[in-house]
């Protein structure tokens, strides 16, 4: 089986925000609803509700297997780890691709131009638990597999991922209404749960003991939207970095376009320029990080979120406006003001915001250096929302404020002295999640984690 992607979509990949092989057989399930084996006895279990399974017994589930036998897709996860990174390998099992049914084609995987498609990965030698994810920004179902199934399958955990419904950076054109595409993503992942739990019964005999739902950005979100609307179906979550949507501000609404008006006015040295942007939320020492994200990820995390709740807004048409002096083309988020726009596009917002009232346990972790999503206008806001919601949500909660974090580890590799990678502090927090709900350790209160001691290796040492 191997992954095809036209090079059109890699576009896509600047939201993060960025081989046949004998270890694989493929084999297509006999149709939706049944069962299909191979001739060496690799039965495909029935996913409730796809429209389309195949399976693969595979010598080794994590990337050092799947990236040579054609079952991943590195293009989807490029830029989401820091260079020398060393993932674990080795483990043996089932993987069953597919897809929902659904009318948007974004997802060009396989050929299929079907959209809600996702991969299950059942591990030979299963710990009884399972992990769920949604990918960052508008990637695919393998965006995670590098920053969370191979650590999850080494683990033992069976693993499972979604595309969220929709990819790409026109998502708004999938749905009737304002906000039908991000609403989807919350469909998909709650729809994706609980198929993989049934699969997983199917498989190994029984359903998963725990369920976990983890993710970064984007998914980060929606692993806090799980835990305050679908609880039942998890154990708990671990939110990494995750995007903040509210009514009211702060939001990405309104966070990034302060930015696109005050990073122009800070590189061309105007005197208050860079106290704009600290004030935005932007950090004092992250300035080395700002180019790149004005360069490729403000206006398009920005446009793509607003084009999707505010289809109304014309921006400003023509290059060399007061706000948007380097705008081209039809259309300028620089100049956007949320609190400005009509009551409509506050009710989108509304109906896919967050209320930091948790029921099940969650880790949130959050970079100090995030200039994607800055922590103050992000990973705080939510925590005090869930302190404001009640003494049960505070003490569900753990946020730990990873200090010299930022959003995408990939940056590591451009500014080593600078960031510090979020991965293993990611892996920490997994292993107090797991510690907190299946054997009562409470995990350390919440807090600013210091930057790494001197002689630890930060890309693989993080301490809570």
């Amino acid at each position: 089986m191997r992954i095809v992607r036209p090079l059109g979509v890699m576009t896509a990949l600047l939201l993060t925000a960025t081989l046949g092989s004998t270890a694989a057989s493929a084999v297509p399930a006999e149709s939706a609803s049944g069962e299909g084996a191979n001739g060496a006895g690799c039965t495909v279990p029935r996913v409730p509700g796809a429209e389309k399974v195949i399976g693969a017994c595979l010598t080794d589930l994590t990337t050092a297997g799947t990236v040579g036998s054609g079952h991943t897709d590195p293009a989807d996860w490029a830029g989401l780890e820091a260079p020398g990174t060393v993932n674990p390998s080795g483990v043996k099992g089932l993987q069953l691709d597919g897809y929902f049914p659904d009318t948007s084609t974004t997802n060009t995987n396989h050929g299929w131009n079907h959209d809600s498609q996702f991969v299950i990965r059942l591990p030979e030698r299963w710990n009884g638990g399972l992990v769920v994810a949604g990918p960052p920004g508008v990637r695919e179902q393998y965006a995670n597999d590098r920053i969370i199934g191979d650590h999850a399958l080494a683990r033992g955990f069976a693993y499972a991922a979604t595309d969220k419904g929709n990819t790409g950076p026109l998502i708004h054109r999938d749905g009737i209404r304002p906000g039908d595409a991000v609403a989807e993503w919350h469909t998909r992942l709650t729809q994706l749960t609980v198929a993989a739990k049934q699969t997983a019964a199917r498989h190994y005999g029984h359903k998963p003991a725990r369920t976990y739902v983890a993710g970064t950005s984007a998914a980060g979100y929606l692993v806090r939207w799980q835990l305050e609307n679908r609880p039942g179906l998890y154990t708990g979550g671990i939110d990494w970095s995750g995007l903040l949507i509210t009514r009211d501000a702060p939001n990405i609404l309104d966070t990034a376009p302060a930015a696109l008006r005050a990073y122009p006015r800070y590189r061309a040295g105007e005197p208050g320029a860079r106290e704009a942007m600290h004030e935005a939320g932007y950090p004092a020492g992250s300035e080395p990080l700002w180019e790149f994200h004005h360069r490729s990820a403000w206006d398009a995390l920005q446009r793509t979120l607003r084009e999707e709740v505010d289809p109304g807004y014309d921006g400003a048409k023509e290059a060399g406006t007061p706000f948007c002096p380097e705008c081209t083309g039809a259309g300028c988020d620089t100049d956007y003001v949320y609190a400005d726009r009509p009551a409509t596009v506050h009710d989108t917002v509304e109906r896919l915001s967050l209320t930091g009232k948790l029921k099940r346990p969650l880790i949130t972790l959050h970079g100090t250096l995030d200039v994607l999503l800055p922590i103050t206008r992000s990973g705080d806001t939510y925590a005090d929302m869930v302190d404001e919601s009640g003494r049960h949500a505070k003490s569900l909660h753990r946020y730990y404020r990873i200090t010299a974090g930022t959003h995408t580890d990939g940056l590591h590799g451009s500014h080593p002295g600078l960031v510090r990678p979020m991965l293993p502090c990611f892996n920490a927090a997994f292993d107090a999640m797991t510690a907190w709900t299946t054997q009562g350790v409470t995990p350390p209160s919440s807090r600013t984690v210091p930057a790494p001691p001197a002689g630890s290796d930060p890309v693989e040492d993080c301490t809570l």
